[in-house]
């Protein structure tokens, strides 16, 4: 326990044990950090944050059951006051988008140096929000008012897996021309020329995943 000076409160939910040790490690050379609690899964951490109310939660976008945007989602509505600091390997636009409007205030990669995640830290605990350079110029492309709707994302699900028109209508129980409607309309959204490219750009986005 350190007791010499005020403590910042963290608590971690990754689903990776070794993840966990090393972030402990680092952690635990803060004189003026603390951790207090970690959890494997998105229910864990919900669970556990009730429980501790930290200062600081640091969490993983991807975990068993519900996943780690749902677990800030379900925690900021709670917790207006909830500091969350996103600490994952995805580095994609709509992912960071989607963990922030939930109720992040920090968003980083996992391949982050110590003195960045410290910084995060300190800084969320202030009030401030922090997000990573690299994150923060991807999501100056990023445009709400632009994004997919779930058709047209389930679209773009079958399309990764090299379907033709034909066959995803089959598949979604629509026409081909609806199909044909709904591939306009991404390749405008995502401002790409074909479906190859649109692909690729909703695989790079984190729209669908791999």
């Amino acid at each position: 326990m350190k007791d010499s000076v005020a403590q910042i409160r963290v608590m971690t939910a990754d689903d990776h044990p070794l993840f966990r040790e090393g972030l402990s490690m680092v952690l635990s050379l803060q004189p003026d950090i603390e951790l207090v609690g970690e959890a494997g899964s998105g229910e864990e951490a919900i669970t556990l944050y009730r429980e501790l109310v930290p200062d600081v939660l640091l969490i993983d976008l991807q975990m068993p059951g519900i996943g780690g945007i749902n677990a800030i989602s379900v925690i900021a509505r709670e917790f207006p006051l909830a500091r969350i600091i996103v600490l994952t390997t995805y580095k994609r636009d709509i992912q960071a988008a989607r963990a922030l409007e939930a109720g992040a205030c920090s968003y980083l990669v996992k391949n982050t140096v110590r003195n960045e995640l410290i910084t995060a830290i300190h800084l969320v605990h202030e009030g401030r929000a922090y997000v990573q350079a690299e994150i923060a110029h991807a999501l100056r492309g990023h445009v709400p008012d632009e994004s997919l709707s779930l058709r047209e994302v389930e679209v773009l699900h079958f399309v990764a897996m090299g379907y033709s028109n034909k066959r995803i209508a089959g598949c979604m129980a629509l026409s081909v021309e609806t199909v044909k409607t709904h591939m306009r309309n991404i390749l405008g959204k995502l401002k790409v020329k074909d479906r190859t490219e649109a692909a690729v750009a909703a695989l790079r986005r984190g729209i669908i995943e791999e």
